[in-house]
């Protein structure tokens, strides 16, 4: 890792820059698989299939039986485990149900707001070496809470044509409706456009690389929604004397080990914590299965020393981490002062891996900065507000005059009209 020592301000943003593409470097390419998968569909997703994940495959539409087959190589642990986290998640999410939202704004002008969901949904979960079977319930389990009708499941076949086992079961337990054999853009593409086997959605939802992420932002142009531009994934740590160094190095390499491209830092006000920290990290790298991923990530990281909490804070505000954790005698100072993460887990016995897994919040989360201005995944997410309105005789009159006016002044003769025809109606009847 980098060791950074009192840095300008000024030289923060080269500093905490990502390790990832520009959206240039792979846009042409998300461009070109989008338009033959409208135009060619099923068959389109088919040739990158085979292009991108190596296999051909039948037919990429999983059937009951599959289901069955992979629930039954489940151990009673996973699947114990999967039912907890599953559990937790429920709990978190069913609580941020909202009532409806009733006003008279003025008498006779009754105004309420009510959440509907969204019918038709879509979820990304990677697969690869890591196959997030943890993000099915992450995605699932809300979208089921908010009512949405339909949710179809993308994620990319293994060597042997097939969809880790894990997935398929966290799916089934969750009320998915459609599990499609399809990832990268062509799955985003044909959730985008629809095809004879996968369905048009109206939102996509989960993460992906920095492809996939590129093709949802690409999907918004053609009228779907996605969650947020979540990219490779990140962590930020700040601690002090009061951290244990291995709790933090391990936090450190549980993101660091998902990708390449994957960043974390570590900021603190101890240099005595930032060499015990590195040391940690290499002792714990040593015996790490995928110690090759992690070590390249750990090459696009930083160790960053400041004089004191303020300036931490302000270059963590900076950053906008999607993952942010709190090891520090002012963990109040950093909670309360936060204004910009996704995600932020306080004390010693928080790790990351809490919020990944079990403890119940989602972990679909905004990276690459757009922690300053998106939301990570909630139930709100799955749902849409709309407002109603109804207003009686004596509440157009109390209200009338006003939009006849505002009508006026814009030039809207027919907004007026609309007023005005009401308002003679009431006085005839007198």
């Amino acid at each position: 890792m980098n060791k950074i020592y009192n840095p300008e301000p000024a030289s923060w943003s080269t500093i905490l820059e990502r390790p990832t593409k520009t959206i240039d470097d792979i846009e042409a390419t998300v461009k070109e698989i989008f338009r033959e998968v409208q135009k060619k569909g099923d068959t389109a997703v088919a040739k990158y299939t085979s292009l991108f994940d190596g296999v051909a495959v039948a037919n990429i539409e999983v059937s009951k039986v599959e289901i069955e087959e992979a629930i039954a190589t489940i151990s009673p642990e996973l699947k114990d485990a999967i039912q907890l986290a599953k559990s937790n998640i429920e709990k978190f999410h069913a609580a941020q149900k909202t009532n409806i939202v009733s006003v008279e704004t003025v008498e006779g002008v009754n105004c309420w707001q009510e959440k509907r969901p969204i019918q038709k949904i879509g979820l990304y979960i990677p697969g690869g070496t890591a196959p997030l079977f943890s993000t099915v319930l992450m995605l699932a389990v809300p979208a089921k809470i908010a009512g949405c009708n339909e949710v179809v499941l993308c994620s990319p076949p293994d060597k042997n044509g097939k969809i880790n086992p894990a997935i398929l079961y966290a799916a089934s337990l969750c009320g998915v409706t459609k599990i499609l054999k399809v990832g990268g853009i062509q799955a985003i593409a044909g959730l985008t456009f629809g095809t004879e086997i996968i369905p048009k959605v109206y939102k996509i939802f989960g993460p992906g690389n920095q492809f996939v992420t590129v093709a949802k932002q690409l999907a918004t142009q053609f009228g779907v929604a996605i969650d947020m531009p979540a990219g490779p994934s990140e962590l930020l740590v700040v601690a002090d004397d009061t951290a244990v160094p291995a709790f933090v190095a391990s936090d450190l390499l549980s993101q660091a080990e998902h990708g390449t491209d994957s960043q974390v830092i570590l900021v603190s006000t101890s240099k005595k914590l930032i060499d015990a920290v590195e040391k940690e990290i290499q002792l714990q790298l040593e015996i790490l299965p995928r110690k090759n991923i992690a070590e390249k990530a750990i090459a696009n990281s930083k160790l960053i020393f400041v004089e004191n909490d303020t300036i931490a804070l302000e270059l963590i505000n900076e950053y906008g981490p999607e993952h942010f954790i709190i090891c520090s005698e002012f963990d109040d100072f950093y909670s309360n002062g936060v204004q910009n993460a996704g995600s932020v887990f306080i004390g010693n016995y928080t790790p990351e891996s809490a919020g990944d897994y079990a403890s119940g919040t989602n972990h679909t989360l905004p990276t690459n900065g757009y922690a300053k201005n998106y939301s990570g995944v909630n139930l709100d997410s799955f749902t849409k507000a709309m407002t109603f309105q109804k207003i009686s005789k004596q509440g157009i009159l109390n209200i009338g005059k006003a939009i006849e006016i505002m009508a006026e002044a814009e030039g809207l003769q027919a907004h007026k009209n609309a007023v005005t025809l009401r308002l003679k109606a009431i006085e005839n009847e007198k």
